[in-house]
């Protein structure tokens, strides 16, 4: 019982620390500047819906359901790959496999599954179910947080599509939209995971995860007033700030064909830029080591790790696996929670179940430079004309997300045994 009390009360420590990095890295100063009301309102949501998400039978019951979902997706997209490419997608082998594992090639057998996620969420969409289920979620944030209008609907967007379409959903308002609601939409993209990747990771982790896409689910979803939270801390609304509102989804396909084959396009456009993203941060990521090594004796990694040590203590993961948890969380800030999650699927194992769902719910979340890049990137191509704004918000929102994910993690703990 102690233990399990200690666990919580780290885990609550830490949450209300991170949002006072939060405050302390924002504009606001001063005890009378401190936004109590927001504090506490997004603090309480982020447990009650991680509390709802982990006990809450039903929902418990939907999560699971995710997870065989997923598992059935992978089988099928097998189907797929084995006909394509062969042993390569996981046919038979032509030969003995002299060391296990050695025939699970990343690029043939886990990532073709964003295809499949692509088509199956542009389906969705233009079904009318997608859109339904993001505004759901954006009439809780509005009612929860005051974020109402265009900010809100692409906020909640991002727990179901990627960073770049949940802004593109709201395209025509971007423009018009004030430069604080700007900073909610952007590092609410960092903060989440698309479902396209939440599948392949969720296959990263069965082994060392139970219900591995519902707990990867929940984390996005709680994540989500997160964000708000830290974006509004970080960033506040000018006074009598009005939101852009967002009458209806607009329309992206004309029939269900065409969203079948649009997202699949879409889904190959992403898995070749996880593709390239994976090849090139490693690359100069090892680059980077070359030079460093020698001269100070140190990593990237090493370093980050390093920094992440007091973030893994404040978030409650057990003393004996904070090290290890703090060198994933390292890998996520230098290279990317792909790989990060890719790591976890192996050395997780030796982790105690709470610290394994604290840091996997901690994980989820696009906050990494080349995301930032990303999202900088394509949102200057839907708005152009605040380029420069969405640039200069670009490494904050990074920032934030990251304190977003943390604030996750933490959240979580407050819920688990010691």
């Amino acid at each position: 019982m102690t233990g399990y009390v200690t666990g919580q009360l780290v885990s609550g420590v830490g949450l209300a620390a991170l949002a006072a990095l939060a405050w302390a890295w924002g504009r606001a100063r001063g005890p009378a500047a401190i936004p109590w009301r927001l504090i506490l309102i997004g603090l309480a949501a982020q447990i009650v819906l991680a509390a709802l998400m982990l006990h809450l039978p039903p929902l418990r019951a939907a999560l699971g359901a995710v997870g065989h979902a997923v598992d059935a997706l992978a089988r099928a997209t097998t189907e797929g790959t084995a006909l394509v490419f062969g042993y390569l997608g996981g046919g038979p082998l032509p030969f003995a496999e002299t060391a296990p594992g050695a025939s699970f090639i990343l690029a043939f057998r886990a990532l073709p599954l964003i295809l499949v996620v692509g088509a199956l969420s542009a389906l969705l969409y233009h079904l009318g179910i997608l859109p339904l289920a993001v505004r759901g979620m954006a009439a809780l944030l509005s009612r929860g947080l005051g974020l109402g209008g265009a900010a809100g609907f692409a906020t909640a967007a991002n727990v179901f599509v990627g960073m770049v379409e949940a802004p593109l959903l709201v395209r025509p308002y971007l423009a018009s939209l004030p430069r604080a609601d700007l900073f909610v939409v952007m590092v609410a993209g960092l903060a989440t995971i698309s479902g396209n990747t939440l599948a392949v990771y969720a296959l990263f982790l069965r082994d060392v995860l139970p219900d591995a896409a519902g707990q990867l689910l929940a984390a996005s979803l709680v994540s989500a007033p997160a964000a708000v939270l830290v974006a509004r801390l970080m960033l506040p609304p000018d006074p009598g700030q009005a939101a852009v509102e967002e009458q209806a989804p607009p329309k992206l396909y004309v029939g269900a064909m065409e969203a079948i084959v649009r997202g699949t396009a879409d889904g190959l456009a992403i898995m070749l830029g996880v593709i390239a993203a994976l090849i090139v941060f490693i690359a100069l990521v090892a680059l980077a080591n070359m030079a460093l090594l020698p001269l100070a004796g140190v990593t990237l990694q090493q370093l980050a790790a390093w920094a992440m040590w007091p973030i893994a203590v404040l978030m409650g993961i057990a003393t004996p696996d904070v090290a290890e948890a703090s060198r994933l969380l390292g890998l996520k800030v230098v290279i990317n929670e792909f790989v990060a999650y890719l790591d976890f699927g192996t050395s997780g194992a030796a982790m105690s179940e709470r610290s394994r769902i604290i840091l996997a719910w901690a994980l989820c979340g696009f906050a990494n430079p080349g995301s930032m890049g990303i999202i900088v990137g394509g949102m200057s191509t839907l708005v152009p004309e605040r380029r420069g704004e969405i640039a200069a918000l670009g490494p904050a929102a990074l920032v934030g997300g990251m304190l977003a994910c943390c604030m996750t993690g933490a959240a979580v703990g407050i819920l688990l045994p010691g």
